[in-house]
């Protein structure tokens, strides 16, 4: 669960410069019908040039809709190009005016969806969610992607919130792909209060700077999820990847009780220090997921609950958590392609998805999180 700074919601960091081939086609304007939505918070459009059409992944745009795009990143010899709908001739039904001032094109960066209906953006990442799994893991599922609550009409959810400061004593926040800053008064994301450390009857001690959801709902909904697909046993052994300061394993403990078993594996010290003091009885190391499993803790578990990073856990730790034979892992994904080649992974090894949720932790953004459930077929 403990995350390096730049995490789940907030605006990517700023790419490196590629090397241009041939001339730039910043602020070239097309008209053009918007394709399908993608995975990153745009959609994909085909522009004409002289060989033929060009693809243009568009922000600010629905599928359907015919548009003005203005180019915003790209040279004449780029396999593809980026760009803002920067006018709408015609809309989707499914569009709305943004909440906030500083959403749209050349602005703020922190939100993807602002100009769609609530509604139509679950759809559009359940979308995402299904293209990647097919493209990725060759699984053709259903995905709903579920609101959770806590949030006011998918804003004022966001918990913990960074800006940028700005010489004149204002703040702000930076673009799309961009070290430029935007000022910004007052975040239509951010929640009124900062973060409750409390789930259920459980409460957590978190470090200053230390990785927690910033949805209100998030920790109830993804322990709930969690735990039901799981269907813990007394007596069973638990094994809890990417722990953070314990949230799985605190309730992972009062499933399998005094004769079972959790071990926490988390690869920042002070969240595992803290697991600890969380959750009295469990078995904790530090260090880098893959390492520690290569080393230690090489014996059967009942479960094991998978909770990366970003990047996902990859080849290496999918197949440590397969050779300790568990009879269902819960994988807790921020991000639906990492998630699709883990489980092409998994499926290799005899591990199928027998079940998947999807939540609406981060409404505005195009991000959202999913619950899958594992079992040898």
């Amino acid at each position: 669960m403990s995350r390096p700074a730049p995490r789940r919601g907030r605006p990517a960091a700023p790419r490196r410069a590629k090397k241009p081939r041939g001339a730039s086609v910043v602020g070239r304007r097309f008209e053009a019908e918007v394709g399908p939505v993608a995975h990153g918070g745009h959609c994909v459009a085909r522009v004409p040039v002289e060989d033929g059409t060009r693809v243009v992944f568009v922000r600010h745009a629905l599928p359907g809709e015919t548009v003005v795009i203005e180019l915003t990143e790209g040279t004449e010899g780029d396999r593809f190009w980026r760009g803002d709908a920067v006018s709408v001739i015609e809309a989707s039904p499914d569009r709305v005016e943004a909440p906030c001032p500083v959403a749209g094109p050349g602005l703020c960066g922190g939100c993807d969806f602002q100009h769609v209906a609530l509604p139509a953006q679950r759809a559009l990442k359940a979308a995402v969610v299904r293209e990647q799994l097919a493209r990725l893991a060759r699984l053709d599922v259903p995905v709903e992607v579920e609101a959770v609550p806590g949030d006011v009409d998918g804003l004022r959810w966001r918990t913990r919130q960074r800006y940028v400061d700005l010489p004149d004593g204002r703040r702000g926040m930076r673009k799309h792909r961009s070290h430029d800053v935007v000022p910004v008064e007052d975040c239509l994301l951010e929640a009124p209060a900062g973060p409750s450390y409390r789930v259920g009857e459980h409460t957590f001690e978190v470090a200053d700077g230390g990785f927690w959801q910033v949805h209100p709902g998030a920790p109830a909904a993804l322990v709930s999820a969690v735990m039901s697909v799981l269907d813990v046993r007394p007596g069973e052994s638990a094994l809890d990847l990417y722990a953070g300061v314990g949230l799985f394993s605190r309730f992972l403990l009062d499933a399998v009780g005094e004769s079972g078993r959790v071990v926490a594996v988390e690869g920042d010290p002070r969240a595992s220090e803290l697991s600890l003091a969380n959750c009295p009885g469990i078995s904790a190391s530090a260090g880098d997921v893959g390492e520690v499993l290569a080393r230690e803790y090489a014996g059967h578990f009942d479960v094991v609950v998978l909770d990366p990073p970003r990047v996902g856990a990859k080849r290496a730790v999918v197949e440590a958590v397969v050779a300790r034979g568990p009879r269902a892992v819960a994988y807790v994904a921020c991000d639906p392609a990492a998630l699709a080649r883990d489980l092409a992974i998994f499926a290799e090894h005899g591990y199928v998805m027998r079940s998947l949720r999807a939540f609406d932790l981060f409404p505005m953004t195009h991000h959202v999180e999913c619950v899958a459930l594992l079992e040898k077929s």
